[in-house]
């Protein structure tokens, strides 16, 4: 698999797919460009050995006028060459930068997922044991608010939090499902 295919396929299995599709054809095209490049010059390069091939029963006035158009044509390969150079290493390091800034991008998605991941597996908080930093954890939960819900305890009931007055309604609907009351 050459590594146009590989980018390509990377960034086809990430969620976000719209803004890595494009990033992708961008890369795929710098990649496509290179292709190209180097398929000219190897072209032009085999035209010229074709060139050279030694054929038996040419007069010599024949064999001086190939050799000058080989020399012609391996000047006009040379030219090409030097003109086209700068491009495929532009292209090339238009392609290295896309692929890092991509790779950064796919690191970053990669560790949100591992954080989504791990936050959704926690039990639900005991208020009846949580310590202050577990509660502050909580979305909406300030410092004050979780010294109230200590001192206020036992709970028999999680929605004691609203019915008791410590927590406003707002505050409770963000985290009624992270918490319970054993």
């Amino acid at each position: 698999m050459d590594v146009a295919s590989r980018i390509f396929k990377d960034f086809s299995e990430v969620n976000d797919s719209s803004r890595y599709d494009r990033k992708a054809r961008a890369m795929l095209k710098g990649c496509f460009k290179i292709r190209f490049a180097s398929l000219l010059i190897l072209g032009l390069v085999l035209s010229v050995q074709g060139c050279n091939w030694f054929q038996p029963g040419q007069d010599s006035r024949a064999s001086e006028d190939q050799q000058q158009r080989d020399e012609k044509t391996r000047d006009e390969v040379a030219k090409a060459t030097e003109r086209l150079k700068p491009a495929i290493e532009s292209a090339g390091r238009k392609v290295d930068e896309a692929t890092q800034k991509a790779a950064e991008e796919a690191r970053a998605a990669a560790q949100g997922v591992q954080e989504g991941w791990a936050r959704g597996t926690h039990a639900p908080i005991d208020l009846n044991s949580a310590s202050e930093r577990e509660l502050t954890e909580l979305p909406g939960i300030t410092g004050p608010q979780a010294r109230r819900i200590i001192r206020s305890r036992p709970y028999r009931d999680k929605r004691e939090l609203v019915s008791r007055g410590i927590l406003p309604r707002s505050t409770y609907t963000k985290i009624e499902d992270q918490v319970t009351a054993k």
